[in-house]
């Protein structure tokens, strides 16, 4: 058994709907991710939607999001959240295109 077990991962793939484009949603999302040990990426989507995925311990992810919808809360009218599995080799929350 190893002594250094790694904590609990989760990753969530999330499309906010509504008026996320143009309104520094990216931006603010990753300057927001720097206040909680997250790592993943956020990114326009053609369709007009924004596609953000956060990994990290349950409750830094909970709190990541919930931090992004009370600063969109105006601008997101849907969101679709899904848990997908955790990706090795990621150290940042980043812009992606």
């Amino acid at each position: 058994m190893n002594d250094e077990q790694q904590p609990d991962l989760i990753r969530r793939h999330v499309i906010y709907h509504g008026r996320v484009q143009g309104v520094c949603f990216r931006m603010i999302s990753r300057e927001l991710s720097q206040n909680f040990q997250v790592v993943g990426y956020v990114r326009n989507l053609p369709d007009g939607t924004v596609e953000l995925e956060a990994e990290g311990e349950a409750p830094e992810v909970e709190r990541f999001l919930r931090a992004i919808g009370s600063e969109f809360e105006g601008n997101i009218r849907n969101i679709d959240v899904n848990d997908i599995a955790p990706r090795d080799g990621e150290s940042t929350f980043q812009i992606t295109y």
